[in-house]
């Protein structure tokens, strides 16, 4: 089969790196890039010699598929623009800014028959693929995302900019629904909350507690997941896990853990070969659009509560 034509739109911190990847992926084709930003995208396309568009009509005749990279309030007219011009699209986290722009781009990938990939990279992650194939049925998650601040993504709130991927996380593993949902966050150097904690209650009876901030002095990506007779804790930086089992075998019960490194692969290879086989195959992608809107619509209930905090102590 011949390969996939893809453009990328939006080549900042994250989009170059889309860029990057498609330039080398067999059974893809990095055909053009449009970023508002006109010298960055020559710089970026300069990289791997492919062209640049002025108008991002003029990039429609030259993909069949497009990741967009662009800032989340641009995410609903970019990403609807593509799909109604029957492209496939992988968007960038979080989905939208509001669940009605969500619904919206599903129900046109529906109509047009395209692939909409929600860009929720930990899902490729090797980390929690070893998290997922522990055979577990989770009881407890307590989840640490920490960052140093970057000048990137200060157009949203630290919810929907790291919380998010935990949030989608713990929900692929959880099929029921929350069924209470308690948060706190702040602002410290910006305006809007940069740092965050969120207690999750799902009707199953398991406990998610989450914090996230981009005010840390250092970098920490614990996914930890417990479980009758298991416990697992995965580092999603360095993509490795210990698994530590209850193993009685008429003696006294011990505690084994087993060191598991996963793959040295790059989770957002693993993402963009994803999306370009779903392209190839006209199936489901792994993040579908259903997905980001569910991960979407509880991380907007955290702020929501988080909102709903007291602005100072009772006297």
């Amino acid at each position: 089969m011949s390969d996939v034509r893809v453009g990328v739109v939006g080549v900042g911190a994250l989009g170059q790196h889309h860029a990057r990847i498609y330039a080398q992926l067999p059974g893809a084709r990095l055909t053009g890039i449009f970023d508002i930003d006109g010298a960055r995208a020559r710089e970026v396309a300069g990289r791997h010699d492919v062209p640049v568009f002025s108008h991002l009509g003029d990039l429609l005749s030259e993909v069949d598929a497009v990741s967009v990279a662009v800032p989340t309030a641009d995410h609903h007219r970019v990403a609807g623009a593509l799909l109604g011009a029957d492209k496939h699209v992988l968007l960038e986290k979080p989905m939208t800014v509001s669940l009605a722009e969500a619904d919206d781009l599903i129900r046109l990938a529906q109509d047009r028959k395209a692939v909409l990939q929600v860009g929720h990279v930990e899902r490729f992650n090797p980390a929690f693929g070893l998290v997922r194939g522990a055979g577990l049925v989770p009881r407890f998650i307590e989840v640490h995302r920490l960052s140093a601040f970057s000048a990137r993504s200060l157009d949203i709130d630290v919810v929907l900019d790291l919380m998010i991927h935990d949030l989608d996380l713990v929900l692929a593993l959880e099929p029921s629904e929350p069924a209470q949902v308690d948060a706190v966050g702040v602002p410290v150097l910006t305006s809007k909350v940069d740092i965050a904690n969120a207690r999750l209650r799902f009707a199953s009876g398991l406990i998610a507690n989450l914090t996230a901030s981009r005010v840390s002095t250092e970098r920490v990506r614990k996914f930890r997941v417990f479980a009758p007779g298991i416990y697992v804790s995965a580092d999603l930086a360095a993509r490795e896990a210990q698994v530590y089992r209850l193993v009685s075998g008429g003696g006294r019960p011990e505690i084994r853990m087993e060191q598991v490194s996963a793959p040295e692969r790059e989770p957002l290879r693993l993402q963009l070969e994803a999306f370009v086989k779903a392209v190839r195959d006209r199936a489901e992608p792994l993040v579908s659009g259903a997905d980001g809107r569910r991960a979407l619509a509880l991380a907007l209930t955290v702020l929501d509560r988080i909102g709903d905090m007291p602005a100072h102590l009772p006297q």
